[in-house]
């Protein structure tokens, strides 16, 4: 039996799944946001009662908004303060007797969907979340690869590639990012920055939502507008792929349901790849508000 859990800000989110990779148990449970020990003993809780229940020993995965660090195995995230530089794959698995694996939240997104039936054997897939902020994971062989120091991946604290910094023009705003950085693809290519680049452009605070809308019904601005945010993605993709070449990739995020997305990228990042190069598969994630449970299970499967 295979136990994912997606530790969330407010929640954490419980799975377990057959070997058929059958959900076949879930359970949501406030996160403790300010006490390491009861965080660590709710996820030790729901391990044991979902043993008991299925008269097993499950494997355990946990994702989690952040990372740990290679070298001290201390937990680095903002969003889950309880277990911020602590050891939580440490002692979890001292709590419940067994081999815990840990991965960022995005990772067990993209490994949730490279499992789906109809990608399983696919060499590589990247997962991309156009979210509040941008950042991927990616499998190979159906396992994360997060490199050597946890941060495989992390393609939302990669700066703007020249060319898009151009396509932007002279008025090009340079955003900051939580990281320390400036000009990093999260602030520009995620959902926050879709709304920040229409601000900057035309004045006027828009949702994407609203954005979209207008877009739709053809006023002049926000069709400008769209077709610069399609140009700049499908430029960054470009360059994203020129290094990884993944066979799929799989959006996620509120972005990912802008059909247009679909449409237009595809067809004008060919112009930006090498010319042996073709465009990968860009598709719409399946599995939702449940990748990261899914993915956070699928970490044990060999």
């Amino acid at each position: 039996m295979y136990y994912g859990f997606d530790v969330g800000g407010t929640k954490i989110e419980f799975g377990a799944f057959d070997e058929q990779l059958n959900r076949v148990a879930t359970e949501r449970v406030p996160t403790p946001t300010d006490n390491y020990d009861n965080l660590v003993n709710t996820i030790a809780e729901l391990v044991n009662k979902y043993d008991q229940q299925f008269d097993c020993k499950g494997s355990v995965g946990l994702g989690i908004p952040g990372m740990t660090d290679a070298e001290t195995g201390l937990v680095l995230t903002v969003n889950v303060p309880a277990a911020s530089d602590k050891p939580l794959q440490q002692d979890l698995e001292k709590a419940i007797n067994r081999p815990v694996k840990i991965e960022n939240d995005a990772n067990c997104f993209a490994l949730s969907e490279a499992w789906d039936e109809d990608l399983q054997g696919v060499d590589c897939v990247a997962g991309l979340i156009l979210g509040t902020g941008f950042g991927g994971g990616l499998i190979f062989d159906g396992q994360v690869f997060s490199g050597s120091h946890h941060v495989a991946g992390e393609v939302g604290h990669m700066r703007l590639p020249i060319d898009a910094w151009f396509h932007l023009g002279e008025k090009a705003p340079l955003f900051s990012c939580g990281c320390g950085n400036k000009g990093c693809m999260d602030n520009y290519l995620s959902g926050r920055g879709f709304e920040q680049l229409y601000l900057h452009y035309y004045g006027e605070k828009l949702s994407a939502i609203e954005i979209i809308t207008k877009q739709a019904e053809g006023e002049e601005k926000a069709v400008e507008h769209v077709d610069r945010f399609m140009e700049l993605v499908s430029i960054c993709f470009a360059n994203l792929f020129t290094a990884l070449d993944p066979d799929v990739v799989v959006l996620g995020g509120g972005l990912s349901n802008y059909e247009l997305l679909y449409q237009e990228v595809p067809t004008r990042m060919q112009k930006h790849l090498l010319s042996v190069a073709k465009p990968p598969k860009l598709i719409k994630a399946k599995h939702g508000d449940s990748g990261g449970v899914r993915g956070a299970a699928f970490l044990n499967i060999k």
